[in-house]
This record gives C-alpha cells, structure tokens and sequence, in this order.
C-alpha cells in the first residue's frame, strides 16, 4: 500500500502551503543523512518525506494526489513524475543547510538531484505510455422531437473546478441509455497527460402523447362501442405533428395493437425506422340513457 502523504509529514489534509513547509523542515533537519549518518532507517525516513513534500508543494501535484488518492495517484505517476521540476538542493539551501555544510561542521554535504534518475532507488519505474484522465458521463434529458430529429445541445461541464462550455451534435435516434463518445473532453490527465473522454449519455422526457419501445412508438386511442362494432376511422398523430388516418375495422377487439410500419423512432446507424403501435381501447358506457338501454335490449332480442 502507497504511503499516505499527508501522515508522512504529520499534516492534515487541509493544511496551508506554509504549514507543509514547515513540516518537512523539521523533518528534513532530523532526517537528513548528513545528519543522521550511518543510519539506514533514517535515510529512507528522508526519502519519504522528501517525496511527499515534492508532491504536497506543487498546487497540480497536490491536485492530482487529493482527486485519485494515494494508490490512484503511484499508479498513473511515476517517481520520474513525482520529482519532475523538484530540486531539493535549492530547497535545503533555502532551509539553512548549505552546499557543503549542513549543520555548522566540515562534511562535505550530500547533493541530490531529481531529474531522469531518481535518487531513491535507480530510475523511476517505466513509463510506456501517458495515463490519460479518467472519462466523464454526463446525463442529458431530451425531448421525443430532439431525439428523432437531431438536435444540437450547450452543455456546462467541469475543467479543473473552472466551468467550460461544450457544444454537443445529438444524432437522430438518440433514446434512453445511448451514449455519444467526445473524445479528449473529460477529465485532464496529469503533468501533461490527456484528457480522457467525455460520454453524453441520452435520458428521454416523459412524452404526453407516445410511449417509446426501443425503437418503436406506441400511443393509446380510444374507440366509442358503436365504432368498434361498426368501424370507423381515426386520426392518429405522427412525430412530424401530422395526422395518420387509420381504418378501423368493424367488429375490433379491445387492446388490439395497430401497427403503423416506420412511423417509429430512426435508429442512430443507419436509415430504417422503428414502427408506431396504435393501442385501442373501447369505451364501455357505466351509465345508459332511457334511449340508450332500449336500443341494447333490441339488439340484445336480436342475439347481439
């Protein structure tokens, strides 16, 4: 398990730029192998803090550490990485130490330097290829239109805690559940690394007049029992706001589905549509006028 930086150094996670300094001031002037020679434990008390002091006293490095937590950070960074930009001998010049005396003696001092090598270990731990930044979902609500027909959408999303203005082409067919990849716009990789990818991920409003099945449409119409029994026809709505005449035949049942071919939503590849479905639902009067029962009765002696 990767050391915890913040315990490293006897700080809280909440601790000011000049309280980190100090920390590892103290702790460098205890363990530093010019101080402490011969000691093996001590010089690695020392690389551990000087490390964690590397990364603490950067803003981005904190950052990064603070966002992906300890183990996240050591898997995306390399010691190369982490002492990129850090020179400790600058630093401890800065505390009081010296170029070649550290505390008031004649030692000849120990010099460190962080570059391409690192001083704890060898060479920092390869690194084949940048980690890029971790991808980013973000739930988009549309409209039945919007998601037929195509749209184009201003999103807001979060660079760094800065708001950043994403423009987003939404393709017809986009329902509940697709996603649509744009690359390089999710969150940003560290020291340099790229973006990882940002996923706009379609959510469907609630539509008064359709229901969505996958592709398919379906919608609710209801039929008076003279027009069931008789046939009629009716106007059914289409997404292109017209109107679809629809033959009814005599003698219908109720819930019958009518099915309507590529009246439906279009699919995201590809040209073909789903289908609309017309369900049908008799009205089936609770209360009948004098005129009304008389006539049931007649077609009731009829065998009706």
């Amino acid at each position: 398990m990767a050391d915890d930086y913040y315990k490293t150094l006897g700080v809280s996670k909440n601790a000011t730029d000049a309280e980190i300094k100090k920390a590892y001031r103290k702790l460098a002037m205890k363990y530093h192998p010019d101080h402490a020679k011969g000691d093996k434990a001590a010089e690695e008390k020392f690389k551990k803090i000087s490390e964690a002091y590397a990364v603490l006293s950067d803003k981005q490095k904190r950052q990064e550490y603070d966002t992906f937590g300890s183990e996240g950070f050591h898997q995306r960074f390399s010691k190369e990485d982490i002492f990129r930009g850090f020179d400790i001998n600058d630093i401890l010049r800065e505390f009081g130490f010296g170029g070649g005396d550290f505390f008031g003696g004649q030692g000849g001092g120990t010099r460190f330097t962080f570059g391409t090598q690192s001083p704890f270990g060898g060479r920092g731990r390869p690194q084949p290829q940048q980690m890029p930044g971790e991808d980013m979902v973000y739930e988009l609500a549309l409209t039945l239109a919007e998601a037929a027909f195509g749209t184009t959408k201003q999103i807001t999303i979060q660079n760094q805690g800065i708001p950043e203005r994403v423009t987003v082409k939404i393709p017809k067919g986009m329902t509940t559940g697709k996603k649509l990849r744009l690359a390089g716009k999710g969150n940003p990789g560290g020291f340099g690394s790229p973006r990882g990818d940002l996923y706009i991920q379609a959510r469907l409003l609630d539509d008064p007049v359709f229901s969505v099945e996958g592709q398919d449409l379906v919608t609710y119409r209801e039929l008076k029992l003279s027009d069931a029994l008789l046939g009629t026809t009716i106007a059914v709505p289409t997404l292109e706001d017209k109107q679809y005449n629809l033959k009814i035949p005599p003698g219908i049942k109720n819930g019958t589905r009518m099915r309507l071919m590529g009246y439906g939503l279009p699919s995201m590849k590809g040209s073909k549509r789903g289908d609309l479905y017309v369900c049908l639902h008799i009205q089936i009067p609770k209360n009948l006028t004098r005129e009304q029962k008389e006539l049931v009765e007649k077609l009731a002696e009829t065998g009706l």
